[in-house]
C-alpha cells in the first residue's frame, strides 16, 4: 500500500480550509502509524491565484494536479490518498478510472454531492465540484476523460444539495458493482463525533456506523481510497476508520 499525503487547501474556501494542509499531514502520519506503512507528501503549492472562469485558485490546482500525476506515475500497489480538501481526489480516481475501464464503481462518503459546476457553485471553490468533474462535465481543464459512468457512482450519508445538485444526483446509481474506489470526506460524520471537519454538517455518521459501511465494501474489489478534509491535528478518534480503509486495501 502507498500512502500519498496532499495537504492541498485552495479547493476550499470555508473558514477552517487554512487548517487542511497541517490536517492532512497529522492524519497522514497517524494513518502511516496505524496501518505501518510509509507516507510520501505529495508537493503541493502554498499560495493562492486569482478566481479564472468561475473556479477560485484555478491556476494553483491545475500546478497541484501536475504534482499529483508525477506521484501516481508508476505506483504498483493501491494508493490511500490522504488530502487535503476534496479536489484532491480529482487525480487518483480519474487514474483508477483509465486503469481499470469503465466498469469503475464509486462509493462516494460525503456530507456533500460536490456535483457543482462553475455556473451552479455558489463560491466557485472547486471541492464542490470535484465529483462532477469526474463525470467528465463542466471546466475542460478539469473534466475526466474517460469519464466516470454515472449509474457506477453511488452517494454514501450524503445530505447537504443545491438545487442544481440534485438534478445531478438522480443521474447516479444506486449500487456497486466491479472493482471500487472509497472516496471519504470526513464531514460524512456527525460533528458530535469529530470536531477536526472542514464542512460540518449535523446528522451524519456516528464512528461505528461508518465503520460498518466500509467494511461491507469487504464484498468488492476495493482499488483505492481517499480521506479528505480533515482540520484537526489529533485523529486518534479515528482509528476505527483507518483500520477499516486499511483492511480493504489489503
Amino acid at each position: 500500500m502507498l500512502i500519498n499525503a496532499v495537504p492541498q487547501r485552495q479547493g476550499a474556501l470555508s473558514a477552517r480550509s487554512g487548517e487542511l494542509p497541517g490536517g492532512c499531514l497529522a492524519l497522514a502520519a497517524f494513518a502511516g502509524r496505524v496501518l505501518g506503512e510509509p507516507v510520501t507528501e505529495v508537493p503541493q503549492q502554498l499560495g493562492v491565484s486569482v478566481a479564472i472562469d468561475g473556479i477560485a485558485n484555478r491556476e494553483v490546482l491545475l500546478a497541484n494536479r501536475t504534482a499529483q500525476l508525477n506521484a501516481l506515475e508508476a505506483p504498483g500497489t493501491k494508493v490511500l490518498t490522504i488530502g487535503g480538501d476534496c479536489g484532491v481526489e480529482l487525480v487518483p480516481i480519474g487514474v483508477a478510472r483509465y486503469r481499470h475501464g469503465p466498469e469503475l464503481s464509486v462509493a462516494w462518503f460525503d456530507a456533500h454531492a460536490d456535483l457543482n459546476t462553475v455556473e451552479s457553485s455558489p463560491s466557485g471553490a472547486f471541492h464542490g465540484m470535484v465529483l462532477r468533474s469526474l463525470l467528465g462535465d463542466g471546466d475542460p481543464d478539469f473534466a475526466a476523460s474517460p469519464a466516470l459512468d454515472p449509474a457506477r457512482v453511488v452517494l454514501k450519508g450524503t445530505r447537504v444539495f443545491d438545487e442544481a445538485e440534485r438534478e445531478a444526483a438522480a443521474r447516479l446509481g444506486t449500487r456497486l458493482d466491479g472493482p471500487v474506489y472509497v472516496h471519504l470526506d470526513l464531514d460524512v460524520l456527525d460533528p458530535a463525533e469529530f470536531d477536526g471537519l472542514n464542512y460540518p454538517e449535523p446528522g451524519g455518521f456516528k464512528i461505528t456506523r461508518l465503520v460498518d459501511e466500509l467494511r461491507a465494501l469487504s464484498a468488492y474489489e476495493v482499488i483505492g481510497a481517499g480521506i479528505t478534509e480533515c482540520v484537526g491535528t489529533d485523529p486518534s478518534a479515528l482509528e476505527p476508520i483507518i483500520t477499516a480503509i486499511g483492511e480493504l486495501l489489503r
